[in-house]
């Protein structure tokens, strides 16, 4: 999931307990006496795998003492920032960024990532500027992945149905005024090589209020190829079947024909260039090529046959894939594969440093997979510790980073700090009947807390 790297500190006596710096949680307070000495763990980053680790670590080293640091004033990383609303239960995403489509346009208004979308109507403080133009008929989202049908779901969902979710005001009071009646979903493939999960594309299927648009042509021929693939990949590929070529019965055809909104899915299409509008000032489609596919399995790629289609759009939301970013110049990594190079979570040329979710990985796999992946990095630091293999001696920990902090004249915002504002915004958040009604502003934030 979200990109983590994190540092062992070495051993050190603390004289007194405290309570922990930012992004730490209750359960992982440690009161320690001045006779015990202390594993000491940096963690950079409380997103899943940053807990996760943390979690695995101290279950495993009872003395262990983890600090988590996070960049944002509020903890959680993804989980809080990259959940679509209207599913709670899904903690999912990752990465710091997202790959750039690299063709013409795409620096236009009216295009942006679909992880900034996510951000926005999430509270993501750094996208809440973003400011989507939903004044248009059509959205084209570049993608089939889970984040391609969230957002579609959430531009395509009847506002009534979010006001009791955590979604921002903001966000909700601009999706009233969407006038967006149509989403394409727009992939390189066709539908065995679709990235989302049944149960998403089961739910938009379903959707209040909105109609599927499938072509029966792009499925001719599954029929038999879905006998030799994956179960969960056969289950999900016979339901779109089932939804592209059989008459709904009388209820859900009754359903479709009074939809106001739609949704489709388009193959064996890769974009090329965002067209501009007449005017130059913003984008108004976007031209795909036609593509066929060559090779079976895991090899089968997607080839151009040199034809061209424009789908004209108001708005295009590119969901192609996340990148994580470099930590710091003094940490490897490789731009090409957007991970930090390690051998099982331990990072290459650099002793007591280690990583775990999508910087050691890739973008892929969801919050069960980052689990194991963290367990798994934090299974290497105890082996390595036991074998003899880090630095050994005392080291200052945190009280290094607070005494930097404190020469710099900054104040960072504790744990305690965080309860502060998450009371706030359960307490906002039942004035209207929501969960809560997250905190945007970091300013705001540090007012709220008196800094």
């Amino acid at each position: 999931m979200a990109s983590r790297c994190w540092r062992w500190w070495g051993w050190s006596a603390w004289p007194r307990t405290r309570p922990p710096p930012a992004g730490s949680t209750p359960s992982f307070r440690h009161h320690l006496s001045t006779q015990e000495k202390t594993l000491q763990i940096c963690v950079v980053g409380s997103g899943p795998a940053g807990f996760y680790t943390a979690q695995h670590l101290l279950k495993q080293h009872p003395q262990a003492h983890v600090d988590i640091y996070e960049k944002q004033p509020v903890p959680f990383g993804l989980v809080r920032f990259g959940v679509a609303p209207d599913h709670p239960e899904v903690k999912s995403y990752g990465a710091e960024d997202h790959r750039a489509l690299e063709v013409p346009g795409e620096e236009l208004p009216g295009v942006c990532s679909a992880r900034a979308f996510v951000g926005w109507y999430n509270g993501l403080p750094e996208n809440r500027e973003l400011e989507p133009d939903l004044s248009c008929d059509t959205a084209v989202i570049l993608g089939q992945g889970n984040v391609a049908l969230d957002v579609a779901r959430i531009l395509l969902t009847p506002p009534e149905h979010l006001e009791r979710t955590d979604i921002t005001k903001a966000a909700l009071g601009v999706l009233r005024q969407s006038r967006v009646k149509t989403v394409w979903l727009v992939g390189r493939r066709g539908p065995l090589q679709v990235a989302f999960t049944i149960k998403e594309l089961r739910e938009m299927i379903q959707l209040p209020g909105a109609r599927p648009i499938l072509d029966p042509a792009d499925f001719l021929g599954l029929q038999d190829k879905i006998k030799e693939v994956p179960r969960p990949r056969k289950r999900l590929t016979e339901l779109l079947l089932r939804t592209a070529t059989e008459k709904p019965g009388p209820e859900e055809a009754a359903r479709r024909a009074s939809a106001s909104r739609a949704w489709g899915l388009r193959f064996f299409r890769s974009p090329q260039q965002v067209l501009p509008s007449p005017d130059g000032r913003r984008a108004a489609g976007v031209r795909l090529a036609v593509t066929r596919l060559e090779g079976v399995g895991e090899a089968t790629r997607a080839v151009p046959t040199g034809d061209m289609e424009d789908l004209p759009c108001g708005l295009v939301l590119s969901s192609v894939g996340y990148k994580s970013r470099p930590v710091d110049p003094s940490v490897p990594f490789d731009s090409k594969l957007g991970v930090i190079p390690n051998v099982e979570g331990r990072v290459m040329d650099v002793p007591g440093l280690y990583c775990s979710g999508w910087v050691k990985r890739g973008p892929t796999g969801v919050i069960a997979t980052t689990m194991t992946d963290s367990f798994l990095t934090g299974q290497m630091l105890l082996q390595d510790l036991k074998a003899g293999l880090l630095p050994s001696g005392p080291r200052p920990g945190y009280a290094a980073i607070q005494a930097l902090l404190s020469s710099r004249g900054v104040r960072p915002v504790s744990f305690s700090d965080w309860e502060k504002l998450d009371a706030e915004e359960v307490a906002r958040g039942q004035r209207t009947g929501k969960p809560r009604e997250k905190l945007v502003d970091p300013q705001e934030m540090l007012r709220l807390l008196g800094h």
